[in-house]
């Protein structure tokens, strides 16, 4: 399906809304769309070469790090010794300079009384935390979401939005002024939430307004700006919704058939980009100017072919790109939806790719991370690989990348 793009006349822009000078403040960067625009970054490396640190890390955890003021600031769920099925959700605090553990703060602990079960392809601390200020916001999905300041000290504190899940917790929150939204879609009752950033209260909370016949997602928002006024864009089962951050009304919303979505939107150029990931995947872009549901009359187009389920979408000078789960690189025209090229790699995929230095970073859950030069023609530049599995996303830290994987935290750059 294509239709006319008409939106010279809009004012569309994308938002950050971390605040201060931190490198890395959030799940996929500070504009949250896997872009590192000043930054270089490595394309060589191994195990043992161009490897500045690496760092075991305590517990498990697939949250990718975050980077400010010369720390790195990540989640895990550490067992609790002698006491079966209760895990500590801790805050890990890495110097990054030197590669170590500065923290380790218990902010929760996650019981038998709650369920514990979880997709292999998931962990008890998968969301990334955000910095703001002096402050981080730390997130466990349906257990809980707490503040604190930057050493650790505890503001506040909420698990009153428990929801029976489905494969564990998944999706990041987002700070969009005083509001700290996130998605709520478990095994029934989806909808998406949002607290009050200062003191952690429940700001409003707006239900789905599909019946999707499996509710479960896990999908990150995404925060963009149309005609001057803010809009929440957060897939989910059967639906992605656009929402008002100061009350949560919805603004658009468009219809497809896909469930356990994952990939975060990217928004370039005027357009938002979605994955309707389970069962047949596709890439939808959309004109975010619409009101009510505009399933037939903002759908841009549509490709159908190779979309991923998992990984978030990248988008630069008028280039969409993505890597499928089972390792096919895709580079589509943002405009027009045509195919730029398509070439597997191999491999499968859950991180989400980054673009820094005019090169793009596809980590495989093998820990092969496979750089690509940016632009309409396949051109790989080289294969890394670190000999450890991953699922969490590369961050960017003054030129060099890290590196989560199952085991360590690593700081790769010369």
């Amino acid at each position: 399906m294509r239709l006319l793009l008409q939106v010279a006349v809009l004012l569309v822009v994308p938002i950050t809304s971390i605040q201060g000078k931190d490198s890395w403040p959030a799940f996929r960067g500070p504009d949250g769309n896997g872009v590192a625009a000043d930054q270089q970054a490595p394309v060589d490396w191994s195990a043992s070469d161009n490897i500045r640190w690496r760092m075991e890390i305590p517990g498990q955890g697939w949250s990718s790090p975050v980077v400010g003021d010369g720390k790195a600031y990540l989640t895990a769920a550490i067992p609790v010794e002698n006491v079966e099925n209760e895990l500590r959700l801790c805050l890990l605090i890495v110097d990054v300079e030197k590669g170590e553990l500065l923290q380790t703060i218990d902010v929760m602990r996650q019981s038998g009384e709650r369920p514990a079960r979880i997709h292999a392809k998931n962990s008890h601390a998968s969301p990334t935390p955000i910095l703001s200020g002096n402050r981080i916001y730390v997130h466990f999905g349906y257990q809980g979401t707490a503040c604190l300041t930057r050493d650790g000290q505890l503001l506040w504190q909420n698990r009153d939005l428990y929801f029976r899940p489905t494969h564990g917790n998944g999706g990041s929150p987002v700070l969009v002024d005083d509001r700290l939204v996130f998605t709520c879609d478990g095994d029934k009752n989806p909808r998406v939430v949002a607290l009050d950033a200062e003191t952690g209260k429940l700001a409003w909370e707006t239900p789905r307004t599909v019946s999707a016949k499996k509710t479960f997602s896990f999908c990150t928002p995404t925060v963009i700006q149309v005609d001057g006024r803010k809009q929440i864009i957060a897939p989910g089962s059967d639906c992605v919704l656009a929402l008002n951050p100061d009350d949560g009304k919805v603004i658009w919303d468009v219809r497809y058939e896909g469930y356990s979505v994952v990939p975060k939107p990217v928004f370039h150029g005027g357009l938002v980009y979605i994955s309707t990931s389970f069962d047949r995947p596709e890439m939808l872009a959309i004109d975010p100017s619409g009101r009510g549901v505009v399933t037939d009359s903002k759908v841009v187009w549509r490709v159908d072919r190779n979309a991923p389920k998992t990984p978030s979408m990248l988008a630069s000078q008028g280039l969409l790109y993505s890597i499928s789960d089972d390792g096919i690189a895709l580079c589509v025209d943002a405009v027009t939806g045509e195919i730029r090229y398509r070439k597997r790699i191999g491999g499968g995929f859950s991180a989400s790719p980054l673009l820094a230095g005019g090169n793009l970073y596809f980590t495989s859950e093998d820990g092969v991370t496979t750089v690509i030069r940016a632009g309409p023609e396949f051109d790989q530049v080289a294969e890394n690989e670190i000999g450890e599995r991953t699922l969490a996303s590369l961050a960017v830290v003054d030129g060099d990348l890290l590196l989560r994987t199952d085991q360590a935290l690593y700081r790769i750059g010369k």
